[in-house]
């Protein structure tokens, strides 16, 4: 492993600085390193040129592609090969050896690379979070990330939450683990996960309302793992009790447990996670994604009349329709 490999590295980046000297000190081996940034105001610009990436400043239109997909549209890579890692995630030696001799194979046009996620020190081996599939390895000009209907939806950020590359052709497996270690506090785990329930309940209300998947990866409860959790979701999403069902499935059935302490915080987190979810959902089908939309004009003309029973009060709130598909 004397001479790079072949591959571009795509990391999308925004005020990193904690992150971004582990992840970068692990992909020497790449040929080259791009960090598309986000008008970072921490160290993270510097930090990425000391390591000799090159940064790209991405300004997010608010709508679509988002900063993975435009990367892949518009960066100049200079080798056929990308991967796509994360601030917060390392490649190790074992694996840059098995993806070296991946790519030489004309078989595959994409990898999936499995992920071992460290939270408060331990590795989450369990509750569902192992293995951890994910299609970071590919062809550059045969993957883009699916679009699951989701523009628009304010307080998301800029970057692809749980979107799946779609692939043209075969993908394959590697043996070797990433690693996935957040080196900053659970306020900025919270403050993500506060996002990512926005735009997990758009997903939700997509699924419940039959929206069209066909740029998707598709629900496939035969197909790899990503489609069958996929095809599962679609029944969670009809399911009653969601925030206790999930930590009783991540913590008791899935052996949650047995990760001590961090499973059983990081299973609590899941279901309050799961809450958000709920909430921001019912506040998406009944309030059109907003705290209150009480009608001004009629509550000032219903000032000037008697005072309104609670029972019209509850059914002005029933009549509330879901939004409209283009919202």
């Amino acid at each position: 492993m004397s001479t790079k490999i072949p591959v571009s590295v795509l990391i999308p980046a925004k005020n990193e600085e904690a992150n971004l000297p582990a992840c970068l000190a692990s992909l020497e081996k790449a040929d080259e390193v791009f960090v598309v940034d986000s008008q970072s105001s921490d160290r993270s610009i510097e930090i990425a040129q000391n390591y000799g990436a090159n940064v790209v400043q991405f300004h997010f239109n608010g709508s679509w592609p988002k900063k993975k997909n435009w990367s892949l549209e518009n960066l100049p890579f200079r080798n056929e090969w990308v991967l796509i890692v994360d601030c917060d995630e390392r490649i190790t030696p074992e694996l840059w050896l098995e993806i070296e001799q991946a790519i030489q194979n004309p078989t595959y046009n994409g990898y999936y690379l499995n992920r071992r996620v460290f939270f408060l020190g331990k590795w989450i081996r369990h509750g569902g979070k192992y293995p951890d599939w994910n299609l970071r390895l590919f062809r550059h000009k045969m993957g883009r990330y699916e679009n699951l209907n989701t523009e628009n939806i304010a307080n998301t950020g800029d970057n692809e939450v749980h979107e799946h590359v779609v692939l043209t052709g075969q993908v394959g497996y590697l043996k070797n683990d990433m690693l996935h270690e957040d080196f900053r506090d659970l306020y900025h785990w919270l403050e993500r996960h506060n996002r990512y329930s926005n735009w997990e309940a758009r997903v939700y209300y997509n699924l419940l309302t039959g929206q069209d998947d066909s740029h998707t990866i598709g629900a496939n409860l035969f197909g790899d793992a990503v489609q069958r959790k996929r095809f599962l979701k679609k029944i969670w999403v009809r399911l009653p009790f969601k925030p206790f069902l999930r930590f009783i499935l991540f913590y008791i059935i899935q052996l949650g447990f047995l990760d001590g302490k961090a499973g059983y915080i990081y299973g609590r987190l899941l279901s309050q996670y799961e809450y958000q979810i709920g909430v921001k959902l019912y506040e998406l089908w009944h309030c059109n994604g907003k705290l209150n939309t009480a009608n001004i004009t009629n509550r000032t003309n219903k000032s000037h009349n008697s005072q309104p029973s609670l029972t019209s009060e509850i059914g002005n709130t029933a009549s509330y329709k879901p939004i409209a598909n283009n919202q």
